[in-house]
């Protein structure tokens, strides 16, 4: 498996078409998508079309990556970063199996794509949105040390935007490790 990122219980890793039955069993659970403005998957077949024609990682060395838990090489979800071409933005998205959540993975691979994308990618500033109703993954932005920075519509809902500086980003990694 040629992973991107590795944590202490997750590989980061592109895409593959045999995650094509995994992505369709995420998109497929209402509660998974409520607050994300997506649609399901009609089938695993559009999700292995999706998966084929996901071009991200060549057009911009980054993108949502699958999440595999090290331990039992279950597909967790997803998460990694997007380049938003027209405001010129990165953000940092996650998406995990509702039985997952709750245990720390959407912060501990979100924290692996942002130290990726300030150390490596060299990004100066990377963003989180949420819809406003999502307190789940406005917390995990908050955990990973983003800073409320207004309001926006979310596909025609109340959403929040959050970021983080690079050079906070480092000096809170200082600060944890003193």
């Amino acid at each position: 498996m040629n992973a991107i990122l590795e944590t202490e219980r997750i590989l980061l890793r592109e895409f593959l078409p045999e995650d094509a039955p995994f992505l369709y069993e995420l998109n497929a659970d209402p509660e998974v998508l409520k607050y994300t403005g997506d649609v399901r998957f009609e089938n695993p077949e559009a999700a292995a079309h999706f998966i084929s024609n996901y071009n991200d990682y060549a057009l911009h060395g980054m993108g949502r990556w699958a999440c595999i838990q090290k331990s039992s090489s279950a597909f967790l979800g997803w998460c990694g970063l997007k380049r938003h071409v027209k405001s010129n933005e990165v953000d940092v998205g996650f998406r995990l199996l509702k039985k997952q959540w709750g245990r720390g993975f959407a912060t501990e691979a979100a924290q692996s794509c942002l130290h990726y994308g300030f150390g490596y990618l060299q990004v100066e500033e990377i963003i989180g949105r949420a819809q406003k109703d999502n307190v789940a993954s406005i917390r995990v932005l908050e955990k990973l040390g983003m800073k409320f920075n207004g309001n926006f519509e979310f596909d025609l809902h109340p959403g929040v935007k959050y970021k983080l500086g690079k050079i906070e980003f480092f000096q809170q990694q200082k600060i944890r490790r003193e």
